[in-house]
């Protein structure tokens, strides 16, 4: 069972958030949260369910530092620029205030899994963004680096990776160097997370 505390600034909207929580049967609504005291107030919670409002974007950042990556927001998920601020602030689940209930509460779940969720018209409007992070590299991984290091992702080492792609183990050490130069990173495990984060890794 997941415990789940809701806020919102409306006393209708946070009504209709007990609703959904309270309705299923995998979630315990653990409380309404004051929206005047989100930013202060310690919850006892697994997960915190919110609507956003009109918070300004710079409002997220401090909102996932107090409440940790814990929150599902609720916003106009039309703009991509608050989903985008959202997402970087560290908040994992941005729905959209029209999500079902069956969606707000399968975002709890991923949420309280670890994982990140957003929409899928979301995605398309943030794809850009995540070109750039891409292109902001000193050089682009070619082809081989790229399959090395999907291969490093996956914890391969470098002989495994050598038999995988029918190469010499000292060319994937070379491979090897040149992604951690271009993605500045200082290990492999610096480089997965690099390349996890600027989506030129999927797990």
């Amino acid at each position: 069972m997941i415990s789940v505390v809701v806020s919102a600034r409306s006393s209708v909207v946070r009504a209709g958030l007990e609703s959904v929580v309270r309705s299923s049967s995998s979630l315990e609504l653990a409380g309404a949260l004051d929206w005047a005291l989100i930013n202060s107030a310690e919850f006892e919670a697994d997960v915190l369910l919110l609507d956003a409002g009109d918070t300004p974007p710079d409002g997220f950042r401090v909102l996932a530092e107090e409440v940790t990556e814990r929150v599902v927001l609720l916003l106009d998920s039309s703009d991509s620029a608050l989903v985008g601020a959202a997402l970087r602030a560290g908040i994992r689940g941005v729905l959209s205030r029209e999500a079902t209930s069956e969606e707000i509460e399968s975002a709890i779940q991923a949420v309280h899994a670890g994982l990140v969720v957003i929409t899928a018209g979301s995605l398309a409007e943030l794809l850009p963004e995540l070109r750039q992070a891409v292109e902001a590299l000193t050089a682009p991984l070619s082809d081989r680096e790229l399959e090395v290091l999907n291969l490093i992702a996956e914890g391969q080492s470098n002989k495994l990776i050598a038999h995988s792609l029918g190469i010499s183990e000292h060319t994937v050490k070379t491979h090897v160097a040149s992604i951690l130069q271009k993605l500045g990173a200082g290990s492999r495990t610096e480089a997965v997370s690099q390349a996890i984060r600027r989506g030129l890794v999927m797990l």
